[in-house]
C-alpha cells in the first residue's frame, strides 16, 4: 500500500489472506468498474454487466456461513471488501451492501431453516437478487410510522402499500418487506418477484446514478405464511439489519476519500501554476495535510468498529458514530480535492466530482447525518429527542 494510505501501519495487523482479499477487490474495481463508471453514472444506469464478476470474486455474503454460500470471514473481510468497492462507485457498493446485509442478514437473522436454504445460496451466488422494502414516501426517518400493511387471510398474508428509494427495486427478483399487521406488529416478509410485487424506477436522480432505485409496489399481493421470517417482530429486527449496512457504509467512506487522496495528491504534482507544481504551494500542501488526517482518522475508526465486532463489544451507538463521521468526512475530503484539481475536478474523466454528489445520499441513506447525531445525543445525556 502506498505510505500516506497506510500512515499508521494498519497493514502490518492484516494476515496474508486479508491482504490478497484487499488487493483482487482493488484489481477488480481499477480494471473493471473505474474505466466503465463515468458511462453507466452520466447515463443514470446501473452496470449489471459487472455482477457475474461480483459474484465469481464471492464480494456478497462474506460473513454469511459458508454452508449457505457464504464466505465465512468476518466483518474486518467485508468492511474491506465495501472499502474497495466504494473507491469505484456508491452505487457498486450500495449494491453488495443491500444483497449482502439489507437481504441476506435479516434471512439467515430471522428466518427459518427453509428459507435460509432456499434463498441464501442463491443470494450469494447472484442468482437471484434482493431489495430490502422500509423506507416509504411518508415514512423515511422515523419507519415505526410506515403504512404498509399486512393483513392475515388464513394461511397467507396480504400485502399492501408502496416503498420508495429502494435500492436495487428494478433489478430484484425478491424483496425483504416489512409491513404492520392487524396488531400493528411490524413483520418481515420475503416476497417474491411472481408473487405480483411492480416496481418502478426512480429517475431525475443527481447523486448515486449508477446504482438501481426505485419504489416497490405492493397492490394486495399474496404471500404464504412461510415467506413470512418467523422471528421478526417489531422495529427492531429492521434496524439490525440497517446496522449491518451501515458498518460497511462507513467502511466504504473511507474508500471514497482515498481515492480522492490519491487523485489531488497525483495531479498537485503534476500541474504546474506559475512555474511550479500546485503541490509546492502552501495552501495546497495544507489542503492535502487536511484530506490525510479526515481520510486516516476515518480508516482508524473504521478498524476499530471492525475489532469491536470481533470482540463482541460494537454497539449501534459506536455504528452510527463511525457513519456519521466518516460520511461527512468523505464530503469534506471530496470537496477539497475538487478544489485542488480546479475546473477538471469538476469532470467526469477525474471521477471526484461524481464521488461528491454520491455522498449527499450516502449521508442520507441509512439513517442522516441529524438521525445519528440524536443517537449519540441520546447516548450523551440518557434521553431521547427523535421527537421533539
Amino acid at each position: 500500500m502506498l505510505k500516506y494510505e497506510d500512515f499508521f501501519l494498519l497493514d502490518e495487523k492484516l494476515s496474508s489472506e486479508y491482504k490478497v482479499l484487499r488487493e483482487s477487490v482493488r484489481k477488480f474495481v481499477d480494471n473493471e468498474v473505474i474505466p466503465i463508471i463515468s458511462e453507466y453514472w452520466e447515463n443514470g444506469k446501473f452496470p449489471r454487466r459487472l455482477i457475474s464478476k461480483i459474484a465469481e470474486l464471492g464480494l456478497v455474503g462474506s460473513y454469511m456461513p459458508v454452508e449457505y454460500g457464504g464466505g465465512g470471514f468476518d466483518k474486518l473481510a467485508y468492511g474491506i471488501i465495501t472499502r474497495e468497492l466504494e473507491r469505484g462507485d456508491s452505487g457498486i457498493r450500495s449494491f453488495v451492501s443491500v444483497q449482502t446485509s439489507l437481504v441476506m442478514y435479516p434471512i439467515l437473522t430471522f428466518g427459518s431453516e427453509n428459507q435460509r436454504k432456499k434463498y441464501l445460496p442463491k443470494l450469494a451466488s447472484c442468482e437471484v437478487i434482493g431489495c430490502f422494502g422500509l423506507t416509504e414516501p411518508d415514512a423515511g426517518s422515523d419507519p415505526s410510522s410506515m403504512k404498509t400493511r399486512a393483513y392475515r387471510k388464513g394461511n397467507k398474508w396480504i400485502l399492501r402499500g408502496t416503498k420508495m428509494w429502494i435500492t436495487n427495486a428494478n433489478i430484484s427478483d425478491i424483496a425483504i418487506i416489512w409491513a404492520k399487521d392487524d396488531d400493528n406488529i411490524i413483520r418481515g416478509f420475503i416476497v417474491e418477484r411472481d408473487m405480483g410485487y411492480k416496481t418502478k424506477e426512480m429517475k431525475g436522480k443527481i447523486s448515486l446514478r449508477a446504482s438501481d432505485t426505485g419504489e416497490v409496489i405492493l397492490d394486495d399481493v399474496e404471500v404464504p405464511e412461510e415467506n413470512r421470517l418467523p422471528f421478526a417482530e417489531g422495529l427492531k429486527a429492521p434496524l439490525m439489519c440497517l446496522n449491518q449496512a451501515r458498518f460497511g457504509i462507513a467502511w466504504g467512506a473511507v474508500g471514497i476519500a482515498q481515492f480522492c487522496l490519491e487523485t489531488a495528491l497525483k495531479y498537485s504534482k503534476e500541474r504546474i501554476m506559475f512555474s511550479n507544481p500546485i503541490a509546492s504551494y502552501q495552501l495546497t500542501q495544507q489542503k492535502l495535510a487536511d484530506i490525510l488526517t479526515y481520510t486516516q482518522n476515518a480508516n482508524l475508526i473504521a478498524y476499530r468498529i471492525a475489532e469491536l465486532e470481533k470482540e463482541g463489544k460494537l454497539s449501534h451507538y459506536h455504528i452510527s458514530y463511525a457513519k456519521r463521521y466518516n460520511v461527512r468526512a468523505a464530503k469534506v475530503v471530496s470537496e477539497m480535492a475538487r478544489s485542488i484539481l480546479g475546473a477538471n475536478g469538476i469532470m467526469l474523466d477525474y471521477h471526484i466530482m461524481r464521488h461528491m454528489t454520491n455522498l449527499e445520499a450516502v449521508e442520507t441513506y441509512e439513517g442522516t447525518y441529524e438521525i445519528h447525531t440524536l443517537i449519540l445525543g441520546e447516548f450523551l445525556t440518557g434521553m431521547e429527542s427523535f421527537r421533539k
